[in-house]
């Protein structure tokens, strides 16, 4: 089975985030087909979580939760990270989910990277 291009794979999420009640967009927009794509979760309390696609050893897509590493969930760090990030990589979207729970709203496996 292919993968889903990124622009309806991030139309998908954004979807799922507004009918649970919570607001999410793109802040940038990469490639439409391939792109690799960053979901940051503003919980509105300056704190935020990012996570970033892998591949788990089975070759399954995973989220990796970046937050959970020394990027911290200072929500000023983790768009300073953002920011580098989409300095190199014009492909990157970038899709942001405000909502004050947390929710990420991802439908694979998110892994903290720990152990």
């Amino acid at each position: 089975m292919s993968e889903l291009k990124t622009d309806f794979w991030a139309s998908a999420l954004i979807r799922r985030a507004s009918i649970a009640g919570a607001f999410a967009g793109v802040t940038q927009k990469g490639d439409t087909d391939a792109g690799a794509v960053l979901v940051k979760v503003a919980s509105l309390d300056g704190k935020a979580r990012l996570y970033a696609p892998a591949r788990d050893g089975e070759g399954e897509r995973i989220w990796l939760d970046l937050s959970a590493g020394t990027l911290g969930d200072v929500e000023a760090e983790v768009d300073a990270y953002v920011r580098k990030r989409s300095g190199t990589d014009p492909d990157l979207w970038v899709i942001e989910i405000e909502d004050k729970h947390g929710r990420h709203f991802l439908e694979e496996r998110v892994d903290s990277g720990a152990g």
